[in-house]
């Protein structure tokens, strides 16, 4: 099961509004749901309106993972869902074994953070 928290980095109201869904998501959702915060349109750096350090921390204290993604350049998306699925494969994994250092035999590709022309991950 996951969660994935999308803001408009262009939008200040949107990321303000994410720390709603965190306690709507700590009140209503399964213990241990895997989430992920997403600032959505980091193509469009001149607009920006929330600073990646603000989402970094948000991410940091709620202990989840966090990247800037462009849906219109497809920019970090595929990476950002690969660590949304391997984390789930990995619990569900650990969950299945009883056993929380064991990994599962699922490999998933890790992200390229080499790729320069991709917007930066948290």
């Amino acid at each position: 099961m996951g969660i994935i928290l999308v803001y408009d980095i262009t939008d200040e109201k949107s990321f303000e509004n994410i720390q709603n869904w965190m306690k709507s998501i700590k009140e209503n959702a399964s213990a241990g749901v895997e989430r992920l915060l997403l600032g959505n349109k980091c193509d469009m750096e001149a607009k920006r309106k929330v600073q990646k350090e603000q989402a970094d921390k948000l991410a940091r204290e709620h202990g989840i993972r966090f990247f800037e993604t462009s849906a219109k350049s497809s920019m970090n998306v595929d990476e950002a869902f690969s660590s949304l699925a391997r984390d789930i494969l990995l619990k569900s994994g650990s969950r299945r074994s009883g056993n929380s250092n064991k990994s599962p035999s699922t490999d998933l590709k890790t992200c390229d953070k080499k790729n320069t022309n991709k917007c930066s991950l948290g």
